[in-house]
C-alpha cells in the first residue's frame, strides 16, 4: 500500500512545517463526514503514532493510520492553485463518487 506526493505538494508541506517551526510531517486520514460518507483529514504530526505507516516522499514524511490506509492506497497528493484557491489535492483511485460540493467522497 502506498501514497505518492508530488514535488509541488512536498514543497508546500515543507514550507508549512518551516513556518510552523516544528513537526515531523503531516498525517493524512479519512473520517466519516459529509453527504457522501468520507472526508479527508490533514494535521501536522509532532509525535509519530506507533501504528502509523510512514511514507517518505520528496523529503516529506506522510503519516497514515491503518484504518485510513485502506481508503488512501494509490492516492497521489498534489498541490494546486486555481485563481484564488490553492491547496492540497487528492487524486484517489478508490473514489467511486463525490458529493456535489466536493467535500466528501465514497469508495
Amino acid at each position: 500500500m502506498s501514497i505518492s506526493v508530488t514535488s509541488a505538494a512536498a514543497d508546500h508541506v515543507s514550507k508549512q512545517l518551516r513556518a510552523r517551526g516544528s513537526g515531523e510531517g503531516i498525517r493524512i486520514g479519512v473520517k466519516t463526514s459529509g453527504c457522501s460518507g468520507l472526508a479527508y483529514v490533514l494535521e501536522f504530526v509532532d509525535v509519530k503514532d506507533p501504528d502509523d505507516t510512514v511514507i517518505e516522499a520528496e523529503g516529506v514524511c506522510v503519516f497514515v493510520d491503518p484504518k485510513s490506509l485502506v481508503y488512501l492506497d494509490g492516492t497521489v497528493v498534489d498541490y494546486t492553485r486555481e485563481g484564488l484557491n490553492e491547496g492540497l489535492e487528492f487524486k484517489n483511485p478508490n473514489v467511486a463518487g463525490e458529493c456535489g460540493c466536493g467535500e466528501s467522497f465514497t469508495v
